[in-house]
């Protein structure tokens, strides 16, 4: 080893400890990283060498400490210098960022909504992990599989999926796109409680677009719009929907108001930080889009055997794969036009991106067009394609 590299791990090593030192102090004395003690920080927990008590230390007490805009950031680009992120040959793409670790109070439909936007002309990547703690729900990867799509693409082979008329969705996994990012998982599921990792890990945007990116993701707590927004902007997303969805995913209520959050990034030029009044709220209910259902989600089958291998007492009950395979069943029944909640939820968040994006002027047509898509069989041969 040269001296010049055994210097830089040397430095590398200093500035988690030192990140470790400000962050671990108690209530009263912990203190703020700026945006490179926080960058330093994670990029030594990203590296070969590094110690995965020191690590563990460092995120649980940001996590205690409540992280702010610079430490988000700093840790995100720490991610971003890692992973791997192309760009497709289409003008735009719509990234959907459901939470990794999954759904554990319904069926997600989340993953079925690219191949939708796909059909109306929109690329869409959707990305994720297999499981992830503390839900180990289900998750986009186990649905995608039951339903018999490939779940291992690099992101090239995702990319040019995009590009592909008849397709133009895909699916990349962490485990492609930020390897040493996914190497964490084992010490994530030994800390238990989540830390900044879950927050800006759905913002590394592994497939853009030529021209424009758009994210769509998901919130629980009011405080988390403000954050993904300068998260988004930050990381070079040129808009963003972020839709207070059932379990911090990106489909509402399908019986209760919702809120969305949107930003539109109309420069080129503008600097990576949200000015005030630049977010925009919207409340929208389901009944606009003519949707009514007496269920927030799709349910979960009452006859869904138990859990086989449950991490932790914290973990879902009941058996995830199995529930995978009955999102993937309803999902591809409401491909073929089977109405139920799982239409509708596909309507639902395909209309408020269709919105977002300019292809609707209302809710209400943004919604006739979704649901045309899926109806006419057009999302179905998407779906097929990919």
């Amino acid at each position: 080893m040269s001296a010049v590299s055994a210097q830089s791990m040397t430095e590398s090593k200093q500035a988690l400890r030192s990140g470790i030192q400000k962050v671990a102090t108690g209530p009263e004395y912990s203190k703020n990283l700026n945006f490179d003690e926080a960058h330093a920080a994670m990029s030594e927990i990203l590296s070969e060498s590094m110690d995965p008590v020191q690590a563990a230390i460092f995120l649980i007490a940001l996590r205690m400490k409540r992280e702010v805009d610079d430490e988000n950031k700093g840790v995100l680009q720490a991610i971003l210098d890692t992973a791997q992120i192309v760009t497709a040959d289409v003008d735009e793409v719509l990234d959907i960022a459901d939470p990794y670790d999954g759904h554990t109070r319904g069926l997600p439909m989340a993953s079925f909504i690219a191949p939708v936007m796909a059909s109306l002309g929109v690329p869409a990547v959707c990305h994720g992990v297999e499981a992830m703690g503390p839900k180990y729900g289900i998750t986009h990867y186990k649905i995608l599989k039951a339903a018999g799509k490939s779940v291992d693409l690099d992101v090239n082979s995702a990319a040019a999926r995009l590009s592909s008329t008849g397709c133009g969705w895909a699916y990349v996994d962490q485990r492609a796109f930020a390897p040493r990012l996914h190497d964490l998982q084992d010490l994530r599921t030994r800390m238990v409680k989540r830390q900044v990792l879950t927050t800006v890990e759905v913002l590394v945007g592994p497939v853009r677009g030529k021209n424009k990116t758009h994210l769509l993701t998901g919130y629980v707590h009011k405080a988390y719009p403000a954050v993904y927004a300068e998260l988004a902007r930050f990381a070079n997303f040129n808009s963003a929907i972020i839709v207070r969805g059932v379990e911090g995913g990106v489909i509402p209520s399908l019986q209760q108001p919702a809120k969305l959050f949107s930003f539109h990034d109309k420069s080129e030029e503008r600097p990576g930080e949200i000015k005030p009044g630049e977010i925009k709220m919207e409340q929208i209910t389901p009944q606009e889009l003519g949707i009514e259902q007496t269920t927030r989600a799709v349910p979960l089958p009452k006859d869904l055997p138990p859990t086989v291998n449950k991490a932790d007492n914290i973990a879902r009950e009941f058996d995830v794969d199995a529930a995978a395979q009955k999102a993937a069943e309803l999902g591809l029944e409401a491909l073929n036009g089977k109405p139920g909640p799982a239409l509708d939820a596909m309507i639902y968040s395909a209309a408020i991106c269709l919105k977002h994006l300019g292809h609707a002027n209302d809710f209400t047509s943004a919604a006739k067009l979704a649901r045309d898509a899926i109806t006419s069989g057009k999302a179905l041969a998407h779906f097929k394609a990919g």
